[in-house]
């Protein structure tokens, strides 16, 4: 008979504290990893997860296709990512050593997409099954049970540790590695070769983070290419909760996220898994951004923002040019009677919508937004349920839904608003993961997975708008007003202090600037704008679900700005079209299109980061 606690039965509770463990082990590996990069340099890897997908990839083709013993399978893993990470290294980032620090992190998402997309192409986006290799057996205890890949997976987690703990202490490299981690520039001086301190450490994080992923493989029987995403997050959760850059607490800080996910699906179900790490990763960098485990009088972070923005003279385009360019886009379903190619031109521009906004608060202000896509999303959903459950005309609905958008959207991102430096960055990607996770599991509003159906179309006294025409004319002339509006604020006294901001937070408070206010006042113009666009995209799709906007679409609009020019909004529409119009006019490389994104974005960065038309 199990062992009870007031009248509970703890058999459960010890299988649920056995997986958070395993769980966490598996995390442990991921997080270890990242905290080594960041220790020499200085880099949140949005990459890791990808080459944690790699593994598992490398894993089920040595044992399904060359039937390869475990041990041989955990040694090619280990050596293949490796490799890869010492690719990454060298190919992505080496080149942008002199650029700003938040160039080598935007590399990073876009070595993620491509990676992600190539494995996609290659062994298609089905789910494969990854077998284990190992003996059945449990062994009960306490009520609850330890299997054979319980054991391996806590022997690999320690096995590891041990090893990586014996490297840093007792090697000479590893005695580099420590040096580099504490400060790069005095072991330059001091004869270290940073770019080989830098080549082993991504090769040792490259190798945990595979067999990490070969690991969670075997242990669900399942992988497929978007595998790497969600475990690239909890990894960063995890290196966050125990201080970034700090090895200790990065496996402190995993195991006891493995534990607060296993005990939430005990409590609550499996749909709120990815809900508590995002939750407890904002709480930690709301009330102790520099992690649970680091040293109290740590110093905050540096700004990653402001100077970013490489040295560039616009492309000028006189009024009369632009005025040219919009009634020439308006008139164009005059003169082009093609359904599908409007229809194409007119998600380009709800797309134009998101980068805009997006360009007004990464651009303009220097924070730069992961999760923008979590503001389409509000503003899709509460136009819906406003027209189908409140019965709000749908014309009214659209700006009402921008409202609403502009103010959870503020409300959500305000605690990361005291942040600098990356964690700006993923505290707005957690809080994208959490409007999807909160539309996910709140079934009484949202429907939950169903998602929401026989959405009305735009109408004026009855008559609906969409035609291919209107499906063109009402995203472009929603485009074109709110373009204008937003230009006008660039270039007000508002415009120039936020863009005071960007360049010098501390300078601009000095000056008496009030930096919560006016980055509010961003975010609720930003939200209002990607709120608008959401409202448009739910009322012409008729249908939206929490996967109607899921995370690469926050990619994309980030590709799209840095492509037309940073807080350019010419640029903002520009990239849309550019990325959205254009492959969707080739539907035969529709299957590479988030590849070319991905590429197009480390292209940007590397050769061209001012964008087409140049940063303003």
């Amino acid at each position: 008979m199990p062992p009870t606690f007031l009248g509970l039965s703890l058999g459960p509770w010890l299988d649920y504290t056995i997986n958070g463990l395993v769980i966490g082990n598996i995390y442990a590996l991921l997080a270890v990893g990242l905290a080594l990069i960041f220790g020499v340099s200085h880099l949140i890897n949005f990459a890791h997860g990808s080459v944690y997908m790699v593994g598992a990839y490398i894993g089920w083709l040595c044992v399904t296709k060359l039937a390869l013993p475990l041990p041989v399978t955990f040694l090619a893993v280990a050596a293949g990512c490796g490799l890869l990470g010492v690719v990454i290294e060298r190919v992505g980032l080496r080149p942008l050593r002199d650029a700003p620090r938040i160039a080598p992190l935007l590399a990073t998402i876009g070595l993620s997409v491509v990676m992600d997309q190539a494995a996609q192409l290659l062994f298609s986006p089905d789910p494969r099954a990854l077998p284990t290799q190992l003996p059945a057996w449990r062994i009960a205890v306490g009520g609850g049970s330890i299997g054979a890949l319980d054991l391996l997976i806590a022997g690999v987690g320690m096995g590891s540790a041990a090893l990586l703990y014996g490297f840093l202490r007792f090697t000479r490299l590893g005695w580099a590695v420590r040096a580099t981690a504490l400060d790069r520039d005095a072991a330059q001086q001091c004869g270290v070769d940073v770019d080989t301190v830098n080549r082993t450490v991504f090769a040792i994080a490259s190798a945990l983070g595979g067999v990490s992923g070969l690991l969670v493989g075997m242990y669900y029987n399942t992988i497929d290419p978007n595998m790497g995403f969600q475990a690239g997050l909890k990894g960063i959760v995890a290196q966050l909760i125990g201080g970034v850059g700090n090895v200790p607490g990065a496996i402190a800080g995993s195991l006891l996220l493995g534990l607060i996910e296993s005990y939430g699906i005990a409590l609550f179900g499996t749909s709120y898994r990815n809900l508590f790490a995002f939750v407890a990763l904002i709480v930690i960098l709301v009330l102790r951004p520099n992690g649970l485990f680091a040293r109290a009088r740590r110093l905050p972070p540096e700004p990653l923002t402001g100077t970013f923005i490489a040295p560039s003279r616009p492309v000028a385009l006189p009024r009369w040019a632009i005025r040219g360019l919009a009634v020439a886009a308006l008139a164009l379903p005059l003169a082009v009677q093609q359904p599908y190619l409007l229809q194409t031109l007119g998600n380009a521009w709800l797309f134009a919508l998101l980068a805009l906004s997006l360009t007004l608060v990464a651009g303009t202000v220097g924070q730069v937004s992961l999760g923008q896509a979590g503001l389409l999303a509000i503003g899709a959903y509460a136009s819906a349920l406003l027209t189908l459950d409140a019965g709000v005309p749908v014309l009214l609905a659209v700006p009402l839904a921008g409202l609403v958008a502009a103010a959870l959207g503020t409300a959500l991102v305000y605690p990361a608003f005291r942040l600098r430096g990356h964690y700006v960055s993923i505290a707005t990607l957690a809080v994208g993961e959490i409007v999807t996770l909160v539309i996910l599991n709140w079934e009484s509003l949202t429907r939950g997975p169903i998602g929401v159906t026989g959405i009305p179309p735009l109408s004026v006294a009855g008559t609906p708008l969409v035609s291919g025409q209107w499906a063109y004319w009402v995203p472009l002339a929603v485009l074109l007003a709110l373009a204008a509006v937003q230009s006008r604020l660039l270039s007000s006294h508002l415009g120039r202090t936020l863009r005071a901001i960007r360049e010098d937070d501390v300078a601009a408070r000095s000056y008496g600037i009030e930096l919560d206010r006016y980055k509010a006042l961003a975010f609720a113009v930003a939200g209002f704008v990607a709120g608008i666009g959401g409202a448009l995209m739910a009322h012409f799709y008729s249908y939206i679900n929490h996967e109607t906007f899921p995370a690469p679409v926050s990619m994309l609009a980030l590709t799209m700005v840095i492509l037309g020019g940073l807080g350019n909004t010419a640029g903002a529409i520009l990239g849309a079209a550019v990325l959205v119009g254009l492959p969707e006019l080739f539907r035969a490389a529709a299957e590479y299109r988030m590849l070319i994104y991905g590429i197009v974005l480390l292209l940007l960065i590397r050769f061209r980061p001012q964008g087409l038309l140049g940063t303003v």
